[in-house]
C-alpha cells in the first residue's frame, strides 16, 4: 500500500532537549496503528508534528504527499482534551456539522453537508440522538460525537488522541467495534495508554520515548513494553499476545504503587 505518512529525520524540542530525535517513520494506506509510550516521551508531540501544528527543528513531515498544511483539509482530527460549557446551547448536530466548515465558503450549510452529518452519525450510532444538547450526553457518547465531526469532512485518514479516556469499558468496546469497521476505508492512528486493548486490535504499534521503534502488535512482548515503561512498571496478564518467556501473557504497563 503506498504510504500516506512519513517522518524523515525528524527531530523536535520545545527547548534545548529534544522531546523526539532522529525519527525515521513510514505509514502505509489502511494501517490501523497505535502510538505508545510513557507520559512525556512524544506521543502527542508526534501526533501535533504529524498535523503540522508543529513544525520539525531538524528534518521533514510529508503527509499525504504534501507537507501537513496542504493536506490538512484531508485529516480528521480529535484532540486529547476538549473544554465545553455543558450548558452551551449545542445540539450533537451542531457539533458534527462543524466538522464539514473547513470545506466551504459560505455561512450556511448545504443540503449535502446535513446529508453528510446523518450518514456520519448512523455510522458513529448516535442518529437518534442527533437532535439532544451535548452537553447531555455520556462520556462516551461525547467522544463519539467529537469524532463523527472529525469524520464528516470525509477525511483520508484519521487521527485521535487518548480517544477512551475517561469513558467506561461498555463505550470502550463500541468505539473500538466502529474503528475496526472505519479502517476498511481509513488509515487511522490512535494515541493510547491502553496497550493491552489497542495491542488486540490494531495492525502496528508505533513505540515513542524520546526515538521512534515500529513494530507489528503481534511481536508485542513484556520485555519490550519494559524497554519503553522502564523498570518502574508492573504488568498484569490477559492472553497471548505478549510475551517475557515462552509463557503465552499479555500485558499492560501499570504504574508500580509509591
Amino acid at each position: 500500500m503506498p504510504s500516506v505518512l512519513d517522518f524523515n529525520n525528524v527531530t523536535f524540542g520545545y527547548s534545548r532537549e529534544p522531546v523526539l530525535e532522529n525519527v525515521n517513520l513510514s505509514i502505509s494506506s489502511r494501517d490501523f496503528i497505535a502510538v505508545i509510550g510513557p507520559n512525556g516521551g512524544g506521543k502527542t508531540t508526534l501526533l501535533k508534528l504529524a498535523l503540522g501544528l508543529l513544525e520539525p527543528n531538524l528534518g521533514t513531515v510529508t503527509l499525504l504527499g504534501n507537507s501537513p498544511y496542504q493536506s490538512r483539509t484531508l485529516v480528521g482530527y480529535t484532540p486529547q482534551y476538549l473544554q465545553v460549557d455543558p450548558s452551551f446551547p449545542l445540539s450533537v448536530m451542531d457539533v458534527v456539522l462543524m466538522g464539514r466548515l473547513r470545506k466551504k465558503s459560505g455561512w450556511w450549510y448545504s443540503r449535502e453537508d446535513r446529508a453528510a452529518a446523518q450518514e456520519t452519525l448512523h455510522t458513529m450510532q448516535l442518529f437518534e440522538y442527533r437532535n439532544a444538547p451535548f452537553g447531555s450526553l455520556s462520556g462516551g457518547q461525547k467522544q463519539r460525537t467529537l469524532i463523527a465531526r472529525a469524520l464528516c469532512g470525509n477525511p483520508e485518514i484519521l487521527f485521535l488522541d487518548e480517544p477512551t479516556n475517561n469513558i467506561d469499558p461498555s463505550s470502550e468496546s463500541i468505539l473500538y467495534k466502529i474503528l475496526e469497521r472505519l479502517n476498511e476505508r481509513l488509515t487511522i492512528l490512535i494515541v493510547s495508554h491502553d496497550v493491552g486493548v489497542v495491542s488486540s486490535i490494531v495492525k502496528n504499534v508505533i513505540c515513542v520515548n524520546r526515538t521512534v521503534a515500529v513494530h507489528p502488535a503481534s511481536q508485542l512482548t513484556g520485555l519490550l513494553l519494559h524497554d519503553i515503561y522502564g523498570s518502574e512498571q508492573l504488568f498484569v496478564r490477559h492472553d497471548h499476545r505478549c510475551t517475557v518467556s515462552e509463557t503465552p501473557v499479555q500485558e499492560i504497563p501499570q504504574e508500580r504503587p509509591r
